[in-house]
């Protein structure tokens, strides 16, 4: 028996909205089209979508959805699209409005930093909740990224008086000795991805002034040792190439008024051999302790280029054959 076929119009008055829903070359309708199975098209400010019945219903409430997300950021990326079609696909669309709710921060270049998957909402409301937050997952699921917005606001709100961000350089025994320049010097090749987070949030006038002030200090983990930590965000990024002492050390640090979150992907430990990684670790000790909550991201968070799940689904199928 053939499927019920069923043709559904959406007006849209916004020629913009349009533009942007479409995509450049019409590669957004095209992605909506081969996912859905559904034919698309556009005359005189309606769009028509034509196909089985099912599929039609879940095109118009998909495109509802990509209107409300082009309203709200004044575009349509393809990581946003690609994420509502999974969302729409496992019956979980009223997440997308969730999603469209809350603004972490606005950037210096007006840009509003928010949740872009379930698994960063729900990151996002355990950092709320509890002081100290792990965030465990693969690259580009915007880990670090999230938790360095949540902390640049926490500061403007007052809520604490510094952000402290901090990364172990694991070579730092080895070659940092045959780089030119003093300590600080040597070690900021380790600390660049975190200068470059920060000054893409506040901006180049900002970022200098609060540098300068000393509400922001970037230093290697090392530094960490011997201090306590009172009113203060304290970020630690790369977290799996801690070792156990370095971690145990890091989160001994804090002190009153004062948040930790702790970053890394347990799938790229560059550890010398023999040297366990205090994010592994961790995890076994503290998973039960009230107040400390692990946060795990998966593939779908991916915020990156399409390709990055991709290869990671790829290296994690040849992961399964070597075992």
């Amino acid at each position: 028996m053939p499927k019920a076929r069923e043709e559904k119009s959406i007006l849209i008055e916004n020629n913009q909205v349009i533009r942007e829903l479409f995509g450049d070359f019409d590669e957004n309708i095209d992605i909506i089209k081969e996912a859905l199975d559904i034919e698309i098209g556009t005359r005189q400010g309606e769009i028509k979508l034509l196909g089985d019945r099912i599929a039609v219903n879940l095109g118009e409430k998909l495109i509802h959805d990509l209107i409300s997300i082009i309203k709200s950021q004044k575009k349509l990326d393809k990581q946003d699209l690609r994420y509502s079609i999974q969302l729409m696909l496992k019956g979980q669309d009223s997440y997308v409005k969730e999603l469209l709710k809350e603004v972490v921060c606005i950037t210096a270049s007006g840009r509003s930093i928010r949740p872009k998957t379930i698994g960063q909402k729900r990151y996002l409301d355990s950092i709320k909740r509890n002081d100290i937050v792990f965030g465990i997952g693969p690259a580009g699921t915007g880990k670090t990224f999230l938790a360095m917005a949540m902390a640049v606001q926490a500061l403007k709100n007052k809520e604490v008086n510094r952000i402290i961000l901090t990364r172990p350089a694991v070579e730092a025994g080895e070659s940092l000795g045959f780089l030119p320049g003093d300590l600080q010097e040597k070690v900021d090749p380790y600390l660049r991805p975190i200068y470059d987070a920060l000054f893409d949030i506040l901006g180049a006038e900002t970022y200098g002034r609060y540098m300068e002030k000393g509400l922001i200090e970037v230093a290697p983990l090392a530094y960490m040792r011997g201090r306590t930590l009172d009113s203060s965000y304290v970020i630690l990024d790369e977290a799996q190439n801690s070792t156990n002492e370095q971690m145990k050390m890091f989160l001994t640090r804090l002190g009153f008024g004062s948040k930790a979150i702790i970053t890394g992907d347990i799938t790229q430990i560059d550890l010398a051999k023999g040297k366990e990684s205090g994010l592994k670790t961790i995890i076994k000790i503290l998973d039960d302790i009230k107040g400390i909550d692990f946060i795990y991201f998966s593939k779908e968070d991916i915020v990156r280029h399409p390709l990055v799940q991709s290869i990671i689904e790829a290296y994690d199928r040849y992961e399964k054959t070597k075992l």
